[in-house]
């Protein structure tokens, strides 16, 4: 079994059960998707990095937290690409966010960097040599693409421990440092999350902890998923 498996094995049993749920500012700020529509959106998006990046490749994404973020990180699986969650720089704060941000792409070499339409034109305000170094080829508003047909996406043929996620320390206290993860490390860590919680199908996960990082990431984006219960983030 494999991170793919996970999300369209849900979408083919309990395809209309609500997957997630992002909490906004106010009543009028939840949207939900259900495990039909976040598999059709991974789908769409593996199906626009395929054509880019071949499995194996890596890819950025450059999101604010919300459904694009994860439908982003699930169409990577889909496509053998391997994910790379980035804080987006903050503008108002440039001394600290940039160098960061920089730091990692130059680590990271991306071959695509996937975001939103506004975080899209960033590209045109970095200096040449931070995307020479990081050697980003294309970068990819896919949240415009994201209901688009997925007839062009085929399963990829994914080696014994391929890569799914480079998870990069916050850079808080030091350089960020990228730990490589494969996804029989995620699964076996998420059977690990699983049996220690008690958690089952009728569980819910309700969550504000930043999406980038472990706790975030695989507890509470992944490990829903894993399981099969609602998961609700603010």
């Amino acid at each position: 079994m494999d991170l793919i498996d996970v999300l369209s094995s849900r979408a083919a049993r309990t395809p209309d059960r609500p997957a997630i749920t992002y909490l906004g500012e106010g009543e009028a700020g939840e949207v939900s998707l259900s495990y039909a529509e976040l598999d059709a959106r991974a789908r769409a998006i593996a199906a626009l990095l395929l054509p880019r990046a071949r499995p194996g490749q890596t890819a950025l994404l450059l999101f604010p937290p919300g459904l694009d973020f994860v439908a982003a990180l699930l169409g990577c699986f889909y496509a053998g690409v391997v994910a790379v969650p980035v804080y987006p720089p903050d503008l108002a704060r440039p001394t600290r966010s940039l160098p960061r941000f920089r730091s990692l792409m130059a680590d990271a070499r991306a071959d695509v960097v996937l975001t939103t339409p506004a975080l899209a034109a960033l590209s045109a305000a970095l200096p040449p040599e931070w995307l020479e170094a990081a050697r980003p080829e294309t970068w990819l508003a896919c949240d415009a693409h994201a209901h688009a047909p997925d007839a062009a996406w085929r399963r990829p043929a994914l080696p014994a421990g391929a890569l799914a996620l480079l998870q990069y320390t916050s850079g808080s206290t030091a350089e960020p440092k990228g730990v490589m993860l494969s996804h029989d490390n995620l699964i076996a860590n998420q059977e690990m999350i699983r049996g220690a919680f008690g958690l089952t199908e009728r569980s819910i996960a309700l969550g504000w902890l930043p999406l980038y990082h472990d706790m975030g990431l695989i507890g509470l984006v992944m490990q829903p998923l894993f399981v099969g219960c609602p998961r609700s983030d603010t």
